[in-house]
């Protein structure tokens, strides 16, 4: 049963700093790719970004560095499920450290957003827990896939390879706090559906999925509407392959429910695509797609 609060104007501001001249600074954002874009994927976020008063930096990744990632396939803890981020993911480490290099001496020596899209978003916590983070205060992630799949449902595979689990078990839990805010959004654009009709005999029910306790949507106009397509049903298949179940909301690849942290501020974008490749403004806008601001009202669901 969820209990809905009154709705409010919603709208997202960057955080700043007053200095004694009575000018407003804000603190610079480092975007970390997610897997299989590029820099250049995350030029109209700058834009965006920059309209705000917000300084950016984008981590170097090209599509080509993702295929460092075959390292992996050399590892026995691949195989076996028990995949550990380094040494395989140390050059996307190696990225993020110099992109936060090169922010710090925009913040003169005051602190930085990470702004992780998809895989971005938790090899950031990665990081953050590997090589510490003093100088972050904000770690907002877009889509990620931060919870590993339920283990042992048929047709399920942990397509990390294991590296999942290692960050849920060895990063530090999500907490909101005025030194260090953890903000999640997931996207809720088209809703999955399972391969075979509504069969109460279908695995998909062999898993029930607990929604985090306190959830903020900005409604939108653009969710695609839930009828069962023969789109829903292969979208399903990606999103059982992350949270283990098909009938579920996302935004096209990652499942609502994975793209939040429990202790986290989580936010649902009602309408939004994935990723800024493959999306547009009008039909499938993504996060931050164009220099458009979230519509809408904010309501927060309380699970009881």
């Amino acid at each position: 049963m969820a209990l809905v609060l009154p709705p409010f104007k919603f709208k997202f501001k960057p955080i700043c700093s007053s200095s004694s001249s009575a000018t407003s600074q804000c603190r610079p954002a480092v975007i970390l790719p997610g897997l299989g874009n590029n820099s250049g994927d995350y030029q109209k976020l700058q834009l965006t970004l920059k309209d705000y008063g917000v300084p950016t930096v984008v981590a170097e990744v090209s599509r080509i560095d993702w295929f460092r990632n075959a390292a992996g396939l050399v590892d026995p803890n691949y195989w076996r499920g028990t995949l550990r981020p380094r040494p395989v993911l140390d050059w996307y480490f190696k990225r993020i450290d110099k992109a936060i290099r090169e922010a710090k001496e925009l913040s003169q020596g005051g602190n930085l957003s990470l702004i992780g899209h998809s895989a971005g978003g938790w090899l950031a916590r990665v990081y953050m827990e590997e090589f510490g983070f003093s100088d972050i205060s904000l770690l907002l992630t877009l889509g990620t896939p931060h919870l590993p799949p339920p283990k042992g449902l048929p047709g399920v595979i942990d397509q990390t390879r294991g590296l999942l689990y290692y960050v849920e078990k060895h990063c530090t839990k999500a907490a909101y706090t005025p030194e260090l805010k953890y903000v999640c959004i997931a996207g809720r654009y088209i809703q999955g559906a399972r391969l075979f009709g509504n069969s109460n005999v279908d695995v998909d029910s062999a898993l029930a999925i607990e929604p985090i306790s306190e959830v903020a949507i900005v409604n939108e106009t653009h969710s695609t509407s839930t009828p069962t397509t023969f789109r829903a049903r292969i979208v399903g298949q990606g999103y059982k392959q992350v949270c283990g179940q098909a009938d579920v909301w996302g935004d096209g690849v990652v499942p609502e429910v994975s793209a939040h942290l429990e202790g986290a501020l989580n936010i649902s974008l009602d309408g939004v695509y994935h990723s800024p490749v493959g999306s547009d403004d009008a039909s499938r806008p993504w996060t931050r797609s164009g220099g458009q601001r979230p519509r809408g009202m904010l309501q927060r669901r309380r699970e009881s």
